[in-house]
């Protein structure tokens, strides 16, 4: 079900506003990978489609050109070369040029905006649509510190990105104590597990814990991350499976 969602459904709902998201719910979807899908579709269908007009306008307008050159209709001296560029000038004018070169752009960046920052972006006519409701109804958050907010998390991510680079491909650090009556088991790890977020629930080996919070420190490991033990746990589709085969325990 959550292949599904992410790989089938998600890539189109990533397309629209996070509110209306929220609004048709969106079942398990795994936002990051629903939104580079959804960004790497709508760039390559732009390209294709980019393609396809220029093959289909180039020739009707070079046609055209070379067909009034040779019955005179352009004077004398016209070249080929000079159909072609004026050609060229058409078709760059034409709106459905614009809309396809659009299409590509926003693809690139939306499929970036989930690579580095993690969030599905959606598509910026909608984006504006939803911004324009919003003028008319009370809202608890501005259009602009929402895309204050989006900007910071895309550097957020490409900031992640570097600590990822910069620290290699190290084994994740455990470190189990306790608090009391309850077991808490901290994770130090190099790359950071896009799917961990608090309160999802975590199979480690043959335990159960609950995701509570995660962050960014400094050191060969960046990425940290708080579990607490439960008593017991159920097994399902939304349960992150860990192994700690290859991981190393800190006293």
């Amino acid at each position: 079900m959550q292949f599904l969602w992410t790989y089938v459904i998600g890539p189109v709902l990533a397309l629209l506003p996070m509110r209306w998201r929220r609004a048709l719910g969106s079942g398990d979807v795994v936002w990051k990978r629903a939104g580079l899908l959804s960004g790497l579709l709508e760039g390559f269908a732009g390209i294709v489609g980019l393609g396809y007009w220029y093959m289909y306008e180039m020739g009707k307008l070079v046609n055209a050109g070379v067909e009034s050159a040779t019955n005179g209709s352009l004077g004398a001296g016209v070249t080929e070369a000079q159909i072609a560029a004026v050609s060229l000038i058409v078709f760059a004018s034409q709106p459905l040029t614009w809309v396809l070169g659009y299409l590509v752009l926003e693809g690139v960046v939306r499929m970036c905006g989930a690579a580095f920052a993690g969030n599905a972006f959606g598509t910026l006519p909608l984006g504006i649509v939803d911004w324009a409701f919003g003028i008319f109804r009370k809202s608890e958050e501005r259009p602009g510190e929402v895309a204050k907010r989006n900007v910071a998390s895309f550097a957020d991510g490409v900031k992640e990105r570097l600590m990822e680079a910069r620290s290699g491909n190290l084994p994740d650090e455990l470190c189990y104590r306790k608090e009391g009556e309850e077991e808490i088991l901290e994770i130090r790890a190099s790359k950071k597990k896009a799917e961990w977020q608090a309160p999802k629930v975590v199979r480690v080996d043959d335990f159960y814990y609950r995701l509570e919070e995660s962050g960014v420190r400094g050191g060969a490991r960046p990425f940290w991350y708080r579990l607490r033990r439960l008593a017991a746990g159920v097994p399902g589709s939304t349960v992150i499976l860990y192994r700690t085969a290859d991981a190393v325990v800190r006293e």
